[in-house]
């Protein structure tokens, strides 16, 4: 009878911490169709509280609409904006917030009912509590990026903040499906060869920091420029490449460094992934694993080369934005398989 209760007990935090996969992917894929409808500056304020409601009447919609037009990007963008295309906007970003207001309360309160029902596994507390604040940390961390869009003449929100912020998503998303995996797998020990967990975590990193160039991509709209492949209207690497100094702001400023670095960072992950899988010969496990990153990996840089070819095409880019996120977790998955086998 104990052995059936532990069951339907692990069954229940599975559960838990898939349906908060399933709501940070979401929250992941709202984000980005709210930046790319140009919607993330339309709510001017930070209230956590009072911000739940959106306006529920004419006169409150009237007076959101004249705060937004107060800020640069109204008077650059959107001057000729009707009330009407404001609410489109508007509620973009409401549910982005409060998706990430959901996201909140679905990890919290479950969270303090398996710890007072003493459901978490022992000694692993840390690890739920970890991901409890990274979530409250990002809540916080959306208002410092869409603040940066708000002052000194900018009309869109800062490239470090926007980056800080996917980041942290991703981070949140990779913690989540790891421990749903431990708890799924009744926490194993780690067994694998040092030589190829280095490896695959190599690759692991290499792919976020391809996610943290795709933002700064996206931050910079660098999408929208030198919309040909593989050259860069005509060169390898495109003029101006260094054109900023100091020379280390080209890296995040200058949209066509961001673009050719994004590119290149994309053959380097080919290249990397081949000489994981071929040290991985022994693993059957991990390659049958990378094989599906490799196939994913495939779909994400065709996607990323039809993106940039029409010019940023909204419903390509948000697919190109989930495919990343699958392929987040199918290298995350890898890296935790070489660690456990």
């Amino acid at each position: 009878m104990a052995k059936n209760n532990l069951k339907v007990t692990i069954d229940k935090v599975e559960l838990w911490l898939f349906i908060s996969m399933i709501l940070v992917t979401a929250m992941i894929v709202l984000g980005g169709a709210t930046r790319l409808t140009n919607s993330g500056l339309s709510i001017t304020e930070w209230a956590p509280i009072k911000g739940t409601l959106p306006p529920l009447n004419n006169q409150t919609w009237i007076s959101e609409f004249e705060k937004y037009k107060l800020i640069p990007e109204f008077l650059a963008e959107h001057s000729d904006m009707d009330l009407a295309a404001f609410k489109v906007i508007y509620l973009w970003e409401w549910s982005h917030r409060q998706l990430g207001r959901i996201i909140g309360l679905v990890y919290a309160i479950p969270l303090l009912y398996f710890i007072i029902s003493n459901q978490i596994k022992k000694g692993k507390l840390i690890n739920f509590l970890a991901i409890l604040f990274l979530i409250c940390t990002q809540g916080f961390i959306g208002w410092w990026m869409v603040s940066s869009g708000l002052i000194n003449d900018r009309v869109d929100v800062s490239q470090y903040r926007l980056a800080t912020h996917l980041g942290v998503a991703f981070i949140i998303l990779a913690c989540l499906f790891w421990l749903w995996k431990n708890q799924r797998e009744k926490w194993p020990d780690n067994s694998g060869k040092t030589n190829l967990i280095w490896l695959t975590s190599t690759l692991c990193l290499l792919v976020y920091l391809q996610i943290i160039l795709g933002a700064f991509v996206a931050g910079l709209k660098a999408g929208r420029t030198y919309n040909t492949w593989p050259l860069m209207d005509g060169d390898l690497i495109p003029k101006g490449y260094m054109s900023l100094n100091p020379y280390w702001r080209n890296i995040f400023e200058n949209i066509a460094a961001v673009q050719f670095n994004h590119r290149t960072l994309a053959y380097i992950i080919i290249l990397f992934t081949i000489w994981v899988f071929v040290a991985a010969k022994n693993n059957q496990r991990v390659k049958r694993a990378l094989i599906g990153f490799k196939l994913l990996l495939l779909v994400q840089i065709l996607l990323g080369i039809f993106v940039l070819l029409t010019g940023d095409a909204l419903w390509l880019a948000l697919t190109h934005q989930f495919s990343a996120i699958i392929l987040w977790l199918s290298i995350v998955n890898v890296t935790r398989l070489a660690r456990f086998n």
